[in-house]
């Protein structure tokens, strides 16, 4: 339903009265918005394709259907805007890849901090490459529940695409290209899906999940799309990944597909409970899939990793890394192409350390090691069971190092190992022949049986 000014105006001043009724710092209960009338922002001066920087009056517009309850509706052209401010209850929906906001100037484009059931769709929100404070999205959306970002083109942003701090709510149907940072930012998420998404370009990140400390966190990365990802900022792998969860527990990355990421296609850092789930990865400049320092919990299942340093890598245990399952993942065509400040170990299809299955992965083409249990002293249950590793250097390597803990390596199958079918190692020096065949025995820490090295 369209409002007629007469209309519209007693709506304004119905939602002023009830504003003055209500206490300010009444927050619980929150009650959903009914179905929402539509206000044409021309009504309230905006106009479409004007030279002038219409901040103020748009401004004006987005408040006043706010007070309302009414969605704000613009049509297709282009408005020269910045720094706008979405209170509560703020709607703003344009003509999908019609309607443009070019930002002018300010910290944001749009902004909210507080404001519960703010919902932003069917926008082209142009940074025009201004650049951005640190820390700032072009979208910058703070301590706010029932949030929704649907449907919108992000680009240009001269910093980063969209941040959420402490946000409910789902960012679902977006296009983010040419974020000069990160496309897609989270902090200390309150209940968020973060799904159907296509990221290009960015310049240090795609979607990243993180907590300024250790807890539950739960967010949902599913079905998005994320390709060509560099990392400009430098570092050992901080930057440069498609999807980067730190310090978040109980997150679900799945289904998504991701393709040339200078480091990693999904990487967790001190998550756990992480689960990587489903995803298509390919072009990736170190390690695919990563759980890493102080974590306790990942599985890593049923992903297709194509092209990549390293595809599945369970790590640090010296930093409390451990419980993991990695199984049903096809991994292949591994070859070492590193970026500066990664990890110059050799090709690995899938690497662990403690407390973690290994089971029913597939590993090809490697120019190193189809499966590495352990590295140094840092091996501590690990069962390698029912693989199928051919085309590599060695087929399977365990640590024999001194300090070494327990492992089997049982009923897998490795074809066309060039240097062993499976093998002892301290550190990166293999010390031993090929177990599968004889002086296993030796090594009363290892189960190694049923195996077939051809």
């Amino acid at each position: 339903m369209k409002f007629d000014r007469r209309r519209l105006f007693a709506a304004f001043a119905g939602a002023a009265s009830a504003g003055a009724a209500a206490p300010a710092a009444a927050r619980e209960p929150l009650a959903a918005p009914a179905s929402r009338a539509e206000i044409e922002a021309t009504a309230l001066g905006v106009r479409p394709n004007a030279e002038i920087d219409q901040s103020a009056i748009l401004q004006s517009a987005i408040t006043r259907a706010a007070a309302a309850g009414s969605l704000l509706r613009l049509p297709p052209g282009v408005y020269r805007v910045g720094a706008l401010q979405l209170p509560p209850f703020a709607a703003i929906a344009g003509a999908i890849g019609s309607t443009r906001l070019i930002m002018t100037g300010g910290d944001s484009l749009l902004a909210a901090t507080g404001g519960d059931y703010v919902s932003i769709s069917g926008l082209v929100l142009d940074g025009n490459h201004v650049a951005l404070p640190e820390g700032r999205g072009l979208v910058h959306l703070a301590q706010g529940r029932a949030l929704r970002l649907t449907d919108c083109m992000i680009v240009n942003a001269g910093g980063d695409g969209a941040v959420l701090d402490a946000v409910a709510g789902e960012i679902t149907g977006n296009t983010v290209i040419d974020a000069a940072n990160r496309a897609i930012f989270s902090n200390d998420a309150a209940g968020l899906r973060i799904a159907g998404n296509t990221v290009r370009r960015a310049g240090n990140g795609g979607l990243l999940v993180w907590r300024s400390k250790p807890g539950d966190d739960g967010t949902l990365v599913v079905d998005n799309r994320i390709e060509d990802i560099a990392n400009k900022a430098g570092g050992s792998g901080q930057y440069g990944n498609a999807i980067n969860v730190f310090r978040a527990d109980n997150v679900i990355v799945r289904g998504n597909r991701v393709r040339n990421a200078a480091f990693s296609a999904v990487r967790g850092t001190g998550a756990s409970n992480l689960q990587i789930v489903g995803n298509t990865c390919s072009e990736l400049g170190e390690c695919a899939l990563y759980a890493e320092f102080g974590f306790e919990g990942a599985v890593i299942a049923d992903n297709i990793v194509d092209g990549a340093a390293v595809g599945v890598s369970v790590t640090n245990f010296d930093k409390g890394g451990r419980l993991g399952v990695v199984q049903g993942n096809l991994i292949r065509n591994l070859t070492r192409r590193q970026p500066p400040g990664s990890d110059p170990h050799d090709t690995i299809g899938i690497g662990v350390e403690a407390d973690t299955v290994v089971a029913g992965n597939i590993i090809e083409s490697a120019n190193g090691t189809g499966i590495q249990a352990g590295w140094g002293p840092y091996l501590r249950d690990v069962s390698v069971t029912a693989n199928i590793v051919r085309g590599t250097d060695y087929g399977i390597a365990v640590s024999v190092a001194s300090g070494a803990g327990t492992a089997v390596i049982a009923n897998n199958l490795v074809s066309g190992a060039r240097l062993g079918g499976i093998v002892g190692k301290e550190w990166s020096e293999t010390v031993t022949g090929d177990l599968s065949k004889d002086g296993a025995e030796r090594y009363a820490q290892l189960s190694i049986d049923g195996n077939r090295v051809r």
